[in-house]
């Protein structure tokens, strides 16, 4: 989903509940993948386009997918433009206030570091300044299933972290939904100029490379990096 989000941005096309549910249809069927909740993985396998997704969802969930897929739109180059179009995305599965709030926040993580608005230490004040949560409050302890507690975990990582080793590590460490925490905090400290780029080389390398796998995200990623104003 974090693909057919970028895809949407990079296409250009008018910024709509239709055209974002259809982008989500195809991408899941294209190339079906495990790592969505069960029910949701059945729900999209019985979709065939991008209406019967808007006609048969039920977009009432509190859950981290909308956040664990805004990333990307963190690459448009004003707040409000980044919480317009992030809340119409999670708006299609997570229409509830934590639900997008933690969504808004999750993307305008990447959008702090990518416009540099401020040093790594200050990132949960920003946050709280933009989106009502307490993001720059610690977390500790395990992370459950709802999509703020991910945030607030990953801007806890992101801010005591240096290297992106430690920060996958730290995400690790919280246990309970990390590969979440992990997606998220990792995806904003790739953008950050105080965090040292450091992963593992064969993390990369040896991705798989699929129609879908290595090669084309790395297209998609200079797609995307390249709409930065």
């Amino acid at each position: 989903m974090s693909l057919a989000v970028a895809e949407a941005i990079v296409s250009g096309k008018p910024w709509e509940p239709a055209m974002l549910a259809d982008k989500f249809v195809k991408a899941f069927q294209r190339d079906p993948r495990e790592g969505y909740a069960a029910g949701f993985y059945s729900f999209l396998e019985r979709m065939h386009d991008g209406e019967q997704f808007l006609r048969d969802i039920k977009p009432n969930s509190e859950k981290s997918g909308a956040a664990m897929r805004a990333a990307p739109l963190g690459i448009y180059p004003t707040i409000p433009l980044v919480a317009e179009r992030c809340t119409i995305q999670a708006a299609l599965t997570h229409n509830t206030p934590s639900g997008i709030n933690a969504a808004v926040a999750a993307a305008l993580m990447t959008h702090y570091f990518l416009y540099q608005l401020g040093p790594k230490a200050e990132l949960g004040l920003f946050l709280e300044e933009q989106v009502p949560g307490r993001w720059a409050s610690p977390w500790t302890g395990k992370v459950k299933s709802q999509g703020w507690m991910s945030v607030q975990a990953a801007v806890t990582a992101l801010t005591r972290c240096d290297t992106m080793r430690e920060l996958l590590k730290a995400c690790i460490q919280f246990s309970g939904d990390v590969d979440t925490v992990a997606a998220i905090a990792l995806a904003a400290g790739s953008c950050s100029s105080e965090i040292a780029q450091d992963l593992p080389a064969h993390l990369f390398e040896e991705l798989e490379n699929g129609k879908y796998g290595r090669e084309y995200i790395r297209r998609l990623d200079t797609q995307l990096m390249a709409l930065k104003v």
